[in-house]
Formats: C-alpha cells, structure tokens, sequence
C-alpha cells in the first residue's frame, strides 16, 4: 500500500494552520495548540518545511512561523517531499537513491517512471487551499443526476437515486 508517513499529515496539519491565520506569525506552542501535536513535533515538521522553502521563521518576542506562498500555490507534491524527500515509487525510477539490482532485465524498469510521473502529477494538481477546504476538490452533489465519473462517486459520497 503507498501511504504517506505521519509527519507529512503533521506538516498538512501546521500549514493548514497557519493558512487560515492568513499570513499571522506564529511559535510553535501556538500551533501546537491549534492543531493538537506536541510542540516538539510541530518544531521538528517546521524545520523541515522551513528548509523546504515553504515557511520563514521570525525571531524575537512575537517571533514564529509563517506561510511563504498563498495556499493556493502550495502544491501536495511540495509538501510530501519536503517531509519525506523525492517522491519515487519502487527502485527502478529515474534518480532512487537505491537503483534496482534488476532493471537491465526486467520488462517493467522503463514503465515505472511513467507511473511515477502519474503519481506527481497527481499530487501536483492537489494544493493545500484544495486541503483544508474539500469542497474545492469535489463539485457540488447533484442529486438528479449521476455518472460514474463524478468525483462523488469516486469519494464514496454518492446519495442513493431512490
């Protein structure tokens, strides 16, 4: 199963936070209390998303943390691998720090990095504002009519047609 680990739901969490602070500057033991972490984890996921270019830190008395970029323009794909590094699927894609020892015989080594551009771009086109606001990711429940392509089908939100 491809999961994200804890620490990039934390790091969703703190951003989330401090998108709808719009802008403030705020510690850590602010966010913690907001989002409900521990503040040494809210530091240890600021750090990363500092050094990630996806927040700036203010010292002093009303110092903290503060969003660099409109939520707007934070991409999933930034996020994800500001916590957890370079998003790769299995070894055979294209710069894994741990290449397959298999790839010069295996008929699937040139395919994977297709999927894994699948995955990116996935995740590229998914921002935090879609994050904390989900009702920009899924349309309107249309009651009348249905389609097995609608987002509400797919999410599993689909009213009964009785």
């Amino acid at each position: 199963m491809l999961r994200l680990n804890r620490l990039t739901d934390y790091a969703i969490l703190v951003l989330g936070a401090l998108a709808h602070r719009h802008g403030d500057v705020m510690p850590t033991a602010q966010l913690a209390a907001l989002t409900g972490l521990n503040q040494p984890t809210v530091a240890k996921v600021a750090k990363r998303l500092q050094s990630a270019g996806l927040l700036e830190t203010r010292r002093g008395a009303t110092g903290g943390y503060q969003l660099l970029d409109r939520p707007e323009d934070i991409s999933l794909v930034h996020i994800v691998e500001a916590v957890e590094g370079p998003i790769a699927v299995n070894g055979c894609v294209d710069g894994t720090q741990d290449p397959c020892a298999v790839s010069n015989c295996c008929f699937m080594s040139n395919h994977w990095n297709k999927v894994n551009g699948a995955l990116r771009s996935a995740l590229q086109a998914v921002s935090l504002a879609d994050l904390i606001d989900p009702a920009d990711l899924f349309a309107p429940r249309d009651t009348e009519t249905h389609s097995l392509s609608s987002p509400q089908l797919a999410s599993g939100q689909l009213a009964s047609a009785n």
